[in-house]
C-alpha cells in the first residue's frame, strides 16, 4: 500500500514520534481491489491535535481547520489533501449523528469500536508498513461482507446516520450486510428522523449514484432495496412506498409500483436517476383518490416537487425532476399527430435527451425489456426530421428578432409573444425559417389580428 500514498504523506509520517495511521475508505479499497476515481485520505494517531499540527506545518502542509475539540485537523500538501483525527472514544445521545462527549486515548482498540463498519476500522500504519486490524475488518473485506464494530444494536442505535451508510457502503462496494445488521438497523429506522435533511439526502444522492464510485453493476438499486428492507426509506419517500403491493396491469408490468419505481431507477442513466425513482409516485395517489392511475403524472410532478422541498434538492434539479415527472406520459401509446409532437420536442427541447432517457427506463422497467421503447423510437425519428428540414428549437435559432418586428409595426408589448407563435410556425413547418418570410408571415397573420 505504501506506493499507492503521497510522498509528502510518507514524510510527514516519518517526521512523527509516534505512529500515523491511514485509516477506513481508503485502506479498505486497497484491501479489496476497489479502484475510486477520488480517493480520500483519512489519518490517525495517538496524539493531540496541537502536536500533529505543528509536526504537519514543519513538513511544509498547510493547515486549513483545526478542532481541538473533536481532535481533527485538516490539512493539505499541493493537489493532496487529508483529514486527522486524534484517537478516541465517542459517546451519543440516542440517534444522533454528532457525539456528545469526546473521550481521547492512546488505545486503538477503543479508536477502532467508535467507528461503524469493521471494514472500516482497519489502520495502515505507515512508518512501520503494516496493517493493523484490531476488530477482524479484513476478513468481513475477503468474505464481502459488512458487519459492525459493536453490537448493531448499539452501532445504529448511536448515529441515526449510520443507516444511511449501510445501504450506500454495501451499495458501492458489493459488501453484503449480516442479518443482525438488517434487523438491528430496521429496529432503530426511526432514528433517521433525528438527523439533518442535508445529510440524509447526501447520503441518498450517493446511493443513487453508487454504481459509479467502483462501477458496481446495479449498485444504486441494490442500495434502494436495502433502504427499503430496513424500512427507511418508508420514512423518506412515504408516498412512493404507498405503493409497494399495488398491482398494475399484467400485460404491461410485471411488478407492483413501488418495485417498478426500483427498477425505474435502476435502468436510468445516472442523469436522472431521481426523476426515474419519482417518475410514477402519482400512482398511489390516483389510485387511492381516485381508484385509477390515470392523471398520475399530473399530481406526480406536485408530488415530486413536495418530495424535493422536504429533501432540500437544489432549485435546479428540483425544477427538472418536476418537468420530466409531468412529461414522462406523453405520446405512451404513440398516437399523437405529429405537429403536436412537434410542438412538444420544442417546448422541452432544453430537457428533451432527458425525456427519452426516463421514457426508455420507464420501458425497461414495465418487463426487464432492454429494446427500444417505441415511443422513444417515434420522438427520435420525428426529431431527426425536424433537425433535416432546419426547423429552429429555440428561439435564438429562430432567424428574425424582435428589433425586426418592432421595425413592421409591431407594439413592443406584443413582440415576445409574436416570435413564440413564429418558432411554432417554423416548427410545423407553416412558415419558413427565414427572415424576410417570417416577417412577411407575421404581420399577414399576427399583425392583422392585433389591427
Amino acid at each position: 500500500m505504501i506506493n499507492t500514498l503521497p510522498q509528502s504523506l510518507i514524510r510527514l509520517a516519518e517526521n512523527c514520534p509516534y505512529p500515523l495511521y491511514v485509516v477506513g475508505g481508503r485502506v479498505r479499497d486497497f484491501l479489496a481491489g476497489l479502484n475510486p476515481d477520488k480517493v480520500d485520505t483519512d489519518i490517525c494517531a495517538p496524539a493531540s491535535a496541537e502536536d500533529f499540527t505543528e509536526r504537519a506545518k514543519s513538513c511544509g502542509f498547510i493547515v486549513t481547520a483545526c478542532y481541538k475539540n473533536t481532535g481533527t485537523v485538516k490539512i493539505e500538501c499541493g493537489e493532496d489533501d487529508f483529514e486527522f483525527t486524534c484517537f478516541r472514544s465517542d459517546e451519543y445521545v440516542r440517534g444522533e449523528h454528532v457525539p456528545t462527549n469526546i473521550f481521547f486515548t492512546q488505545d486503538i482498540n477503543l479508536d477502532a469500536r467508535r467507528r461503524d463498519f469493521k471494514c472500516n476500522a482497519i489502520y495502515y500504519d505507515i512508518k512501520n508498513r503494516s496493517i493493523v486490524d484490531p476488530l477482524g475488518g479484513v476478513s468481513d473485506i475477503e468474505n464481502k461482507r459488512l458487519t459492525t464494530v459493536a453490537p448493531p444494536e448499539k452501532v445504529f442505535g448511536e448515529d441515526g446516520l449510520r443507516l444511511m451508510r449501510l445501504a450506500r457502503i454495501s451499495a458501492q462496494t458489493g459488501f453484503v450486510p449480516s442479518a443482525d445488521c438488517m434487523d438491528a438497523a430496521f429496529k432503530h429506522r426511526k432514528l433517521i428522523q433525528d438527523v439533518s435533511v442535508e445529510r440524509v439526502t447526501a447520503e441518498l444522492n450517493l446511493i443513487l449514484h453508487a454504481d459509479e464510485r467502483y462501477g458496481m453493476t446495479l449498485g444504486h438499486y441494490k442500495g434502494l432495496k436495502i433502504l427499503k428492507d430496513i424500512g427507511v426509506l418508508q420514512i423518506l419517500l412515504p408516498e412512493l412506498c404507498e405503493g409497494e403491493g399495488m398491482v398494475q396491469r399484467k400485460d404491461f408490468h410485471d411488478y407492483d409500483v413501488l418495485e417498478h419505481s426500483l427498477r425505474c431507477a435502476a435502468y436510468a442513466d445516472k442523469s436522472v436517476r431521481l426523476a426515474a425513482l419519482l417518475h410514477d409516485v402519482g400512482k398511489p395517489y390516483c389510485m387511492n383518490k381516485y381508484n385509477a392511475f390515470a392523471g398520475h403524472d399530473r399530481e406526480g410532478a406536485r408530488i415530486a416537487a413536495e418530495i424535493c422541498a422536504r429533501l432540500k434538492m437544489p432549485k435546479k434539479l428540483t425544477e427538472e425532476v418536476v418537468r420530466l415527472v409531468a412529461t414522462h406520459m406523453y405520446d405512451l401509446k404513440c398516437d399523437a399527430k405529429e405537429n403536436k409532437v412537434r410542438k412538444f420536442i420544442v417546448e422541452n427541447i432544453d430537457i428533451f435527451d432527458k425525456i427519452l432517457l426516463i421514457k426508455q427506463a420507464d420501458f425497461s422497467a414495465c418487463k426487464d425489456n432492454s429494446d427500444t421503447a417505441p415511443s422513444v423510437i417515434k420522438l427520435k425519428n420525428i426529431y431527426a426530421k425536424m433537425v433535416d428540414e432546419g426547423v429552429p428549437f429555440t428561439l435564438r435559432e429562430l432567424n428574425v428578432k424582435g428589433n425586426d418586428l418592432i421595425d413592421s409595426g409591431f407594439p413592443p408589448a406584443e413582440v415576445g409573444a409574436t416570435l413564440e407563435k413564429l418558432l411554432f410556425d417554423c416548427c410545423i413547418n407553416a412558415v419558413e425559417n427565414n427572415r424576410q418570410k417570417l416577417i412577411d408571415y407575421a404581420c399577414k397573420v399576427y399583425l392583422i389580428r392585433l389591427k
